[in-house]
């Protein structure tokens, strides 16, 4: 007989957007989207345990502002762990350790990283065996980017970004993100984004960026990227459209906002060009700035470490 594990370790991704498309609200209030997402190797890792109450506990890089994130019931963590023992039926909690590599409000999807690490974790850990179906309808009912934390690697995003389909990708990329003190609120840049294009296209993707995808490109992808946000949160921004000159100016191949801000992306050649671009980010002032691959894997339990 097999032992259920005492505890268990799950990493899961940051996810930029490479391209965002934003239409008109819906009757419901969300936006419809259209939007290629790809998971980068910036990670939070989440270790739960069984106990008698659900907790939660937080560390993190120096870049990260742990004060924004609730380590109440609120977290989106234990909401996730919530979610998933009441589809079971089940009454039980956990405990839940947080370390979070990924920026806080900084347009990567970093809470959602931690709800699809928490479902993946106690699904091992309570040894329940949900479908992937399932799991990925219970990642919907918490936030439009916990899905695609769940599948990580490229893929198509439509609804409210929650419906997600793997796409093809070729490449082997790599970005240079510049993180921000200051956080920038989503509905803000989404009210804002209204109010400068009250009537929206309706959002599709690109053939181009499909193609640059599938061919491995960088410049092809360079030129396919697209972020709706973008212009709304450069304008009330300056700071982040000035380190997008930068960015470029120090060689990057194309810059880019990463979702709603306000980490600012830089697509580079290789690894050593992201690494040069990043030297060179860091000579110019900005001090928060980390060269990562992509595409990575989306959440995944970590192998225990053996006991000496």
């Amino acid at each position: 007989m097999t032992l259920p594990p005492d505890q268990v370790s799950v990493r899961a991704p940051a996810k930029i957007n490479l391209q965002l498309r934003v239409g008109a609200p819906r009757s419901d209030g969300f936006h419809p989207l259209a939007t290629v997402y790809q998971a980068v190797g910036l990670y939070d890792d989440l270790t739960v345990r069984e106990a008698a109450e659900w907790s939660v506990s937080l560390a993190g890089d120096e870049w990260v502002d742990l004060s924004a994130v609730p380590d109440t019931g609120e977290n989106i963590a234990i909401r996730a762990g919530r979610a998933l023992a009441a589809y079971h039926g089940l009454e039980r909690s956990a405990r839940i350790e947080i370390r979070k590599g990924i920026p806080v409000a900084g347009g990567m999807a970093g809470g959602s990283a931690d709800a699809a690490a928490a479902l993946v974790a106690l699904d091992r850990l309570w040894d329940l065996r949900t479908s992937d179906h399932d799991l990925l309808a219970l990642a919907a009912t918490l936030g439009s980017d916990v899905p695609f934390a769940l599948v990580g690697g490229t893929a198509v995003g439509s609804g409210r970004g929650e419906l997600v389909e793997p796409l093809t990708d070729h490449g082997e990329w790599w970005w240079v993100c510049r993180f921000s003190q200051e956080g920038l609120s989503t509905p803000k840049m989404y009210a804002d984004y209204d109010r400068d294009v009250p009537c929206p296209p309706e959002p599709v993707i690109e053939e181009a960026l499909l193609d640059a995808l599938a061919g491995g490109d960088a410049e092809d992808l360079a030129d396919a990227l697209g972020n709706d946000l973008q212009a709304v949160a450069f304008a009330r921004r300056p700071d982040l459209a000035a380190a997008a000159d930068d960015g470029l100016d120090a060689g990057a191949v194309a810059a880019l906002l990463s979702g709603s801000g306000p980490t600012v992306l830089f697509l580079c050649r290789n690894a050593d060009h992201a690494r040069t671009v990043a030297g060179e980010m860091i000579a110019r002032g900005h001090d928060r700035v980390a060269a990562v691959p992509a595409p990575v894997a989306g959440a995944h339990v970590l192998p225990k470490e053996p006991k000496l």
